[in-house]
């Protein structure tokens, strides 16, 4: 999986690949060079006194050297150049099939997963691009080249490469093959830490009300040792790899030396060629040490690609239409045929047979006690999840036909957890209507009863908004999220239970104002209370998936028992109050 995603990301740099290997085989001949113009120094100059000699051959070197470190720089540069292009090419895949998922995909790995994907896991494969390209190109070349230059140099000493060599792969294959299922088990423990601290940090006033924070922090403890056990154990294996590496060069090193000082005392050989091959040795060894480096890299970087192209083949379970449907002749018109959705593997459906409709002007409330499908209802007209049975339409036209950003045009969505992007005011209000100026905005704010303490800031539109909005009350963010979905003036309103952190008044005065300003629209509201919804010009009341009552008010209390105990429950707990 590893050289497949790194063989699909790095075609678009053929060309930076071709440099930097030429470059590589530029600067790694030179090295080679190098030890063999050392010895012709000593060998010649040096033994028979010539210094002009010595002098031609020393200036020979420093240009070889000078060349050396020119062509090593700009590989490396281009390297560099490389990794992080593909890194970025990685992140941009990664958030764009996010982007695209459905609930269901983003429920099935989980958000603290994906955050590690497209930041951790990434940056190990763009670690290993860039190894790749500024050192492991090298390594065969300095390898098989120092192995020739120094059959070139003495012959009768290459048999120590024939016992070193092997030994070398030998050792570095058995430390690699401990360390793979521990870089394995330490990323899916990375998950883990992440998914806790996410979790604590989320609900941190949770936490402290319930006086959670020896649990919790025993909890993290617990998930923070077992990521530490398991790197702990890797490390080991990394800790035992340079002393193995070391002492078989180092052993090398002696038999070089014990044999060839022998030949040299019998003068078979020189000491110029005895330092040379003995260059070569360090050279071999080191381009050894090289790929051990990066052999320590590809299993984690292996386990990393594994996860990253999980994500990115994994479709989406809400496919776009092969013929998107791109104009439509009704307006404000909504509409449920025995729609029914089932989870994956799921015993029971989460809807059944839901049938209404909804025209411009009229409001259609749904109410239910909680695990009814709701919100599940609401995430099927904008297509974050698709019907199992039945159809929805918008304006006439089945979703699933209707092209993506032609549907969602049509939309204005109110979720349940009312989120707003750090930014400002103006910036958040804007992501429905990127072009409403402020007069706009301000309409919106006053229908959303928010106008108020927005002037009420000292920025006014511009006043900063924390990530998530959490610098505002719960009903704050509830009135925002609303006035950004009344900037976009659509055709359909989606309202997911959205006026639950907002007082008794405050919400009868926000549904007065919203009355004349949703004449042309048709609007789908899912609400706990009663007085939220009785004006409605349909209620639909849900249990189990299914609709057991759909009507008015009047008629529901009259006809619905579930209806009425929900009524009754209310009044109950107001006259209590009172």
């Amino acid at each position: 999986m590893l050289f497949r995603l790194l063989r699909t990301h790095l075609r678009p740099y053929r060309r930076w690949l071709v440099a930097i290997g030429l470059l590589q085989l530029a600067s790694t001949g030179a090295m080679l060079y190098l030890p063999a113009l050392n010895a012709d120094i000593l060998d010649t100059g040096v033994v028979q006194g010539d210094t002009g000699y010595v002098a031609r051959v020393g200036l020979v070197m420093l240009v070889v050297c000078l060349g050396q470190v020119a062509c090593q720089v700009t590989a490396v540069w281009f390297s560099a150049r490389t990794a992080m292009s593909v890194g970025r090419d990685l992140r941009g895949a990664l958030f764009g099939r996010i982007t695209h998922f459905s609930g269901r995909e983003v429920g099935q790995f989980g958000a603290p997963s994906l955050i590690t994907r497209v930041t951790n896991d990434v940056q190990q494969v763009q670690m290993l691009t860039l190894m790749t390209c500024s050192i492991a190109v090298s390594v065969p070349i300095m390898m098989f080249g120092g192995i020739a230059m120094a059959m070139v140099t003495d012959l009768g000493l290459s048999w120590i490469f024939a016992i070193v060599v092997p030994v070398m792969f030998l050792a570095v294959g058995i430390v690699v093959r401990g360390m793979v299922p521990n870089f394995r088990k330490q990323q899916g423990r990375i998950d883990t830490v992440n998914r806790v601290l996410r979790e604590q940090v989320t609900g941190i006033r949770v936490v402290r009300a319930f006086v959670r924070e020896p649990e919790e922090t025993e909890r993290f403890a617990d998930a923070n040792a077992q990521l530490t056990e398991v790197s702990i154990r890797a490390g080991r294996w990394l800790a035992t790899l340079f002393p193995l590496v070391l002492l078989i060069v180092n052993t090398a090193s002696v038999a070089v030396i014990w044999f060839g000082g022998h030949q040299v005392d019998a003068g078979e050989l020189g000491v110029g060629q005895l330092t040379a091959f003995i260059s070569y040795l360090m050279q071999i060894m080191f381009s050894v040490m090289m790929g051990t480096f990066m052999l320590m890299q590809i299993p984690r970087a292996a386990v990393c690609a594994d996860r990253i192209a999980e994500v990115l083949d994994t479709e989406s379970s809400v496919h776009p239409p092969e013929v998107p449907v791109e104009a439509l002749t009704e307006q404000a018109h909504l509409a449920f045929e025995g729609v029914g959705f089932t989870h994956p593997g799921a015993e029971r459906p989460v809807l059944r047979d839901v049938t209404f409709e909804a025209h411009a002007g009229q409001t259609v409330a749904v109410i239910g006690s909680t695990g009814s499908g709701k919100t599940t209802l609401v995430d099927l007209v904008p297509r974050l999840m698709d019907a199992t049975a039945g159809t929805v339409r918008v304006d006439g036209v089945d979703v699933r036909d209707l092209d993506p950003e032609l549907l969602w045009s049509r939309i204005g969505l109110v979720p349940q957890r009312a989120f707003l992007f750090g930014g400002t005011i103006a910036e958040n209000l804007r992501h429905g209507a990127p072009d409403a100026d402020d007069a706009q905005l301000w309409e919106a704010l006053e229908v959303a009863q928010a106008r108020d303490f927005v002037e009420g800031l000292p920025d006014g539109l511009d006043a900063t908004v924390a990530q998530g909005g959490t610098n505002f009350s719960g009903g704050q963010r509830q009135r925002l999220a609303i006035a950004r979905a009344l900037v976009r003036k659509p055709e359909i309103y989606l309202f997911d239970d959205s006026f639950s952190a907002l007082d008794l008044a405050t919400d009868a005065r926000l549904r007065a104002a919203l009355a004349p300003y949703t004449t042309d629209s048709c609007v789908l509201v899912v609400a706990q209370r009663i007085s939220t919804i009785r004006a409605a010009d349909l209620i639909l009341v849900l249990e189990d998936g299914a609709v057991v009552g759909a009507g008015t008010h009047e008629e529901l209390v009259e006809s619905c028992p579930t209806y009425t105990e929900i009524v009754a429950s209310q009044l109950s707990a107001d006259e209590e109050a009172a």
